[in-house]
Protein backbone atom coordinates (compact mmCIF):
# COMPACT_ATOMS: atom_id res chain seq x y z
CA UNK A 1 0.00 0.00 0.00
CA UNK A 2 3.12 2.27 0.80
CA UNK A 3 4.12 1.66 -2.36
CA UNK A 4 0.96 2.25 -4.30
CA UNK A 5 0.92 5.44 -2.40
CA UNK A 6 4.46 6.59 -3.68
CA UNK A 7 3.35 5.72 -7.17
CA UNK A 8 0.29 7.43 -6.92
CA UNK A 9 1.83 10.81 -5.57
CA UNK A 10 4.53 10.34 -8.58
CA UNK A 11 1.60 10.25 -11.17
CA UNK A 12 0.44 13.79 -9.32
CA UNK A 13 3.73 15.30 -9.77
CA UNK A 14 4.05 14.33 -13.40
CA UNK A 15 0.90 15.14 -14.04
CA UNK A 16 1.73 19.04 -12.93
CA UNK A 17 5.02 17.93 -14.15
CA UNK A 18 3.19 17.27 -18.02
CA UNK A 19 0.59 20.60 -17.06
CA UNK A 20 3.83 23.05 -16.72
CA UNK A 21 5.65 21.64 -20.10
CA UNK A 22 3.52 20.61 -22.18
CA UNK A 23 2.98 24.38 -22.98
CA UNK A 24 6.84 25.17 -23.44
CA UNK A 25 7.61 22.45 -26.15
CA UNK A 26 4.20 23.54 -28.20
CA UNK A 27 5.77 27.15 -28.17
CA UNK A 28 8.85 26.05 -29.40
CA UNK A 29 10.03 26.27 -32.88
CA UNK A 30 8.96 23.10 -34.99
CA UNK A 31 12.31 23.39 -36.98
CA UNK A 32 14.35 22.42 -34.17
CA UNK A 33 12.20 18.96 -33.91
CA UNK A 34 14.63 16.15 -32.69
CA UNK A 35 18.09 18.70 -32.74
CA UNK A 36 19.85 20.14 -29.10
CA UNK A 37 18.32 23.26 -30.01
CA UNK A 38 14.77 22.29 -28.70
CA UNK A 39 16.49 22.28 -25.23
CA UNK A 40 18.20 25.54 -25.47
CA UNK A 41 14.62 27.09 -26.52
CA UNK A 42 13.27 24.98 -23.36
CA UNK A 43 16.03 25.70 -20.85
CA UNK A 44 14.90 29.53 -21.59
CA UNK A 45 11.24 29.37 -20.52
CA UNK A 46 10.50 29.09 -16.59
CA UNK A 47 7.42 27.09 -17.44
CA UNK A 48 9.80 24.56 -18.07
CA UNK A 49 12.00 24.66 -15.35
CA UNK A 50 8.79 24.20 -13.11
CA UNK A 51 8.04 21.28 -14.64
CA UNK A 52 11.54 19.75 -14.15
CA UNK A 53 11.32 20.41 -10.50
CA UNK A 54 8.16 18.60 -10.42
CA UNK A 55 9.73 15.58 -12.94
CA UNK A 56 12.89 15.48 -10.45
CA UNK A 57 9.83 15.01 -7.62
CA UNK A 58 8.36 12.47 -9.13
CA UNK A 59 11.76 10.43 -9.92
CA UNK A 60 12.36 10.29 -6.54
CA UNK A 61 9.05 9.43 -5.15
CA UNK A 62 9.08 6.46 -7.90
CA UNK A 63 12.64 5.50 -6.98
CA UNK A 64 11.11 5.55 -2.91
CA UNK A 65 7.68 3.05 -4.66
CA UNK A 66 10.59 1.01 -6.90
CA UNK A 67 12.57 -0.27 -3.92
CA UNK A 68 9.70 -1.60 -2.10
CA UNK A 69 7.71 -2.76 -4.46
CA UNK A 70 8.19 -4.42 -8.81
CA UNK A 71 7.71 -3.02 -12.42
CA UNK A 72 4.54 -4.57 -12.62
CA UNK A 73 2.67 -2.72 -9.87
CA UNK A 74 4.59 0.70 -10.06
CA UNK A 75 4.43 1.18 -13.48
CA UNK A 76 1.09 0.64 -14.12
CA UNK A 77 -0.24 3.12 -10.98
CA UNK A 78 1.59 5.82 -13.20
CA UNK A 79 -1.11 5.54 -15.95
CA UNK A 80 -3.37 7.95 -13.64
CA UNK A 81 -1.07 10.83 -14.04
CA UNK A 82 -3.51 11.41 -17.38
CA UNK A 83 -6.38 11.51 -15.68
CA UNK A 84 -4.69 13.96 -12.22
CA UNK A 85 -3.34 16.20 -15.12
CA UNK A 86 -6.78 16.26 -16.91
CA UNK A 87 -8.43 17.58 -12.96
CA UNK A 88 -5.35 19.78 -12.90
CA UNK A 89 -5.87 21.64 -15.94
CA UNK A 90 -9.81 21.89 -15.71
CA UNK A 91 -9.30 22.94 -12.05
CA UNK A 92 -7.49 26.28 -13.52
CA UNK A 93 -9.79 26.67 -16.25
CA UNK A 94 -12.76 28.78 -16.71
CA UNK A 95 -15.62 26.17 -16.23
CA UNK A 96 -13.67 24.05 -13.64
CA UNK A 97 -14.02 20.80 -12.70
CA UNK A 98 -16.79 20.83 -14.85
CA UNK A 99 -14.76 20.62 -17.41
CA UNK A 100 -13.64 16.91 -16.85
CA UNK A 101 -14.82 14.55 -19.17
CA UNK A 102 -15.40 12.20 -16.15
CA UNK A 103 -16.09 9.27 -18.66
CA UNK A 104 -12.74 9.67 -19.57
CA UNK A 105 -11.60 9.73 -16.00
CA UNK A 106 -13.70 6.24 -15.09
CA UNK A 107 -12.52 4.42 -17.81
CA UNK A 108 -9.02 4.80 -17.23
CA UNK A 109 -9.08 4.38 -13.38
CA UNK A 110 -11.42 1.06 -14.22
CA UNK A 111 -9.22 -0.22 -16.25
CA UNK A 112 -5.91 0.27 -14.27
CA UNK A 113 -7.30 -1.07 -11.47
CA UNK A 114 -8.86 -4.16 -13.50
CA UNK A 115 -5.65 -4.79 -14.46
CA UNK A 116 -3.87 -4.49 -11.23
CA UNK A 117 -6.59 -6.55 -9.89
CA UNK A 118 -6.52 -9.12 -12.59
CA UNK A 119 -2.48 -9.81 -12.44
CA UNK A 120 -2.53 -9.21 -8.91
CA UNK A 121 1.36 -8.57 -9.28
CA UNK A 122 3.81 -10.38 -7.33
CA UNK A 123 7.50 -9.30 -6.14
CA UNK A 124 10.25 -10.51 -8.41
CA UNK A 125 12.21 -13.99 -7.46
CA UNK A 126 15.38 -13.09 -9.14
CA UNK A 127 18.46 -11.00 -9.72
CA UNK A 128 18.88 -9.88 -13.11
CA UNK A 129 22.52 -11.46 -14.53
CA UNK A 130 24.81 -9.65 -16.89
CA UNK A 131 23.27 -11.06 -19.81
CA UNK A 132 19.95 -10.61 -19.02
CA UNK A 133 20.46 -6.65 -18.45
CA UNK A 134 22.67 -7.02 -22.32
CA UNK A 135 19.45 -8.66 -24.03
CA UNK A 136 16.94 -6.40 -22.28
CA UNK A 137 19.00 -3.18 -22.93
CA UNK A 138 19.37 -4.33 -26.67
CA UNK A 139 15.91 -5.35 -26.93
CA UNK A 140 14.72 -2.02 -25.77
CA UNK A 141 17.52 0.62 -27.89
CA UNK A 142 17.49 -1.24 -30.93
CA UNK A 143 13.40 -1.08 -30.81
CA UNK A 144 13.72 2.24 -29.93
CA UNK A 145 15.94 3.52 -32.42
CA UNK A 146 13.74 2.17 -35.39
CA UNK A 147 10.92 4.02 -33.79
CA UNK A 148 12.90 7.06 -34.21
CA UNK A 149 14.22 6.38 -37.56
CA UNK A 150 10.26 5.80 -38.68
CA UNK A 151 9.48 8.78 -37.06
CA UNK A 152 12.06 10.78 -38.46
CA UNK A 153 10.65 9.43 -41.96
CA UNK A 154 6.87 10.12 -40.99
CA UNK A 155 4.76 13.22 -41.05
CA UNK A 156 2.11 14.45 -38.75
CA UNK A 157 0.05 12.54 -35.95
CA UNK A 158 2.02 9.49 -37.02
CA UNK A 159 5.80 11.21 -36.16
CA UNK A 160 3.95 12.13 -33.00
CA UNK A 161 2.79 8.44 -32.41
CA UNK A 162 5.82 7.39 -32.95
CA UNK A 163 7.88 9.37 -30.67
CA UNK A 164 5.49 8.60 -28.23
CA UNK A 165 6.03 4.84 -27.90
CA UNK A 166 9.47 5.22 -27.92
CA UNK A 167 9.44 7.92 -25.01
CA UNK A 168 7.22 5.06 -23.23
CA UNK A 169 10.22 2.18 -24.18
CA UNK A 170 12.72 4.09 -22.46
CA UNK A 171 10.72 5.22 -19.76
CA UNK A 172 10.09 1.77 -18.80
CA UNK A 173 13.93 1.13 -19.17
CA UNK A 174 15.12 4.24 -16.93
CA UNK A 175 12.43 2.11 -14.67
CA UNK A 176 14.01 -1.05 -14.60
CA UNK A 177 17.28 0.30 -14.08
CA UNK A 178 16.12 2.49 -11.21
CA UNK A 179 14.87 -0.47 -9.71
CA UNK A 180 18.13 -1.83 -9.91
CA UNK A 181 19.85 1.11 -8.27
CA UNK A 182 17.76 1.43 -5.61
CA UNK A 183 19.13 -2.53 -4.66
CA UNK A 184 22.22 -0.87 -5.26
CA UNK A 185 21.95 1.28 -2.33
CA UNK A 186 22.37 -1.19 0.08
CA UNK A 187 25.61 -1.84 -0.83
CA UNK A 188 27.11 1.14 0.23
CA UNK A 189 26.99 4.91 -1.87
CA UNK A 190 30.59 4.01 -3.63
CA UNK A 191 29.09 0.63 -4.89
CA UNK A 192 25.99 3.24 -6.21
CA UNK A 193 28.43 5.63 -7.81
CA UNK A 194 30.88 2.62 -9.38
CA UNK A 195 27.61 0.62 -11.01
CA UNK A 196 26.90 0.90 -14.75
CA UNK A 197 23.20 0.92 -14.26
CA UNK A 198 23.28 4.18 -12.61
CA UNK A 199 24.41 5.91 -15.35
CA UNK A 200 22.37 3.67 -17.82
CA UNK A 201 19.91 4.94 -15.91
CA UNK A 202 20.82 8.52 -16.75
CA UNK A 203 21.09 8.12 -19.76
CA UNK A 204 17.86 6.16 -20.61
CA UNK A 205 15.99 9.04 -18.62
CA UNK A 206 17.49 12.14 -20.66
CA UNK A 207 16.82 10.20 -23.87
CA UNK A 208 13.28 9.39 -22.89
CA UNK A 209 12.46 13.10 -21.36
CA UNK A 210 14.23 14.08 -25.18
CA UNK A 211 11.66 12.27 -27.08
CA UNK A 212 8.82 13.27 -24.92
CA UNK A 213 9.29 16.53 -25.88
CA UNK A 214 9.54 15.61 -29.75
CA UNK A 215 6.28 13.50 -29.10
CA UNK A 216 4.70 16.30 -27.80
CA UNK A 217 5.75 18.83 -29.92
CA UNK A 218 5.20 16.76 -33.31
CA UNK A 219 2.12 15.23 -33.12
CA UNK A 220 -2.01 16.13 -32.00
CA UNK A 221 -2.85 15.38 -28.77
CA UNK A 222 -5.53 12.50 -29.32
CA UNK A 223 -2.70 10.75 -31.34
CA UNK A 224 -0.20 10.69 -28.78
CA UNK A 225 -1.37 11.09 -25.45
CA UNK A 226 -3.14 6.89 -25.57
CA UNK A 227 0.70 6.01 -26.70
CA UNK A 228 2.40 7.49 -23.47
CA UNK A 229 -0.43 6.26 -21.47
CA UNK A 230 -0.70 2.52 -22.59
CA UNK A 231 2.67 1.84 -24.08
CA UNK A 232 4.84 2.75 -20.30
CA UNK A 233 2.80 0.11 -18.21
CA UNK A 234 2.87 -2.95 -20.66
CA UNK A 235 6.92 -2.30 -21.41
CA UNK A 236 7.72 -2.18 -18.12
CA UNK A 237 5.48 -5.37 -17.08
CA UNK A 238 7.55 -6.99 -19.73
CA UNK A 239 10.38 -6.29 -17.91
CA UNK A 240 9.28 -6.67 -14.41
CA UNK A 241 9.22 -10.39 -15.61
CA UNK A 242 12.11 -10.47 -18.00
CA UNK A 243 14.15 -9.38 -15.77
CA UNK A 244 13.58 -9.63 -12.21
CA UNK A 245 11.18 -12.84 -12.57
CA UNK A 246 8.03 -10.60 -11.21
CA UNK A 247 4.83 -12.36 -11.54
CA UNK A 248 1.49 -11.90 -12.85
CA UNK A 249 -1.28 -14.15 -13.04
CA UNK A 250 -1.94 -15.89 -16.45
CA UNK A 251 -4.58 -18.02 -17.84
CA UNK A 252 -8.35 -16.67 -17.80
CA UNK A 253 -6.55 -13.63 -16.14
CA UNK A 254 -4.93 -12.64 -19.60
CA UNK A 255 -8.54 -11.63 -20.75
CA UNK A 256 -9.37 -9.35 -17.76
CA UNK A 257 -5.82 -7.66 -18.49
CA UNK A 258 -6.00 -7.46 -21.83
CA UNK A 259 -9.39 -5.47 -21.44
CA UNK A 260 -8.15 -3.43 -18.69
CA UNK A 261 -5.29 -1.99 -21.06
CA UNK A 262 -8.15 -1.28 -23.83
CA UNK A 263 -9.85 0.61 -21.10
CA UNK A 264 -7.14 2.50 -20.21
CA UNK A 265 -6.31 3.40 -23.95
CA UNK A 266 -10.25 4.01 -24.44
CA UNK A 267 -9.99 6.58 -21.37
CA UNK A 268 -7.15 7.88 -22.75
CA UNK A 269 -8.42 8.39 -26.27
CA UNK A 270 -11.26 9.99 -24.48
CA UNK A 271 -9.08 12.49 -21.92
CA UNK A 272 -7.17 13.46 -24.85
CA UNK A 273 -10.46 14.82 -26.75
CA UNK A 274 -11.21 17.29 -23.85
CA UNK A 275 -11.65 20.84 -25.19
CA UNK A 276 -9.65 21.78 -21.86
CA UNK A 277 -6.45 19.62 -22.59
CA UNK A 278 -7.31 20.79 -26.50
CA UNK A 279 -6.91 24.05 -25.38
CA UNK A 280 -3.62 23.64 -23.31
CA UNK A 281 -2.10 21.57 -26.01
CA UNK A 282 -2.92 23.40 -29.18
CA UNK A 283 -0.84 26.33 -28.19
CA UNK A 284 0.11 28.18 -31.85
CA UNK A 285 4.09 26.90 -32.40
CA UNK A 286 6.31 29.41 -33.70
CA UNK A 287 7.41 30.06 -37.12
Amino acid sequence: MIAAFLALSAAAANALASVLQRKAARTAPAAHTFRLSLFADLLRDPGWLGGIAALIAAFALQAAALSMAGLTLVQPVLSAELPITMILLAAVAPCGLRGVPWTGVGLLTAGLVGLLVAASPRAGVREPGTWSWIVACAICVGGVALLVVAALVARGAVRGVLFGVASSVSFALTAALMKEVTELFGDGLAATVASWELYGMAAAGLGALFLLQNALQSGSLVAVQPALTVTDPVASILLGIGLFGERVRTGPWVAVEVLGVLLIALGSIGLSRSPVLQRHHGVTTKP
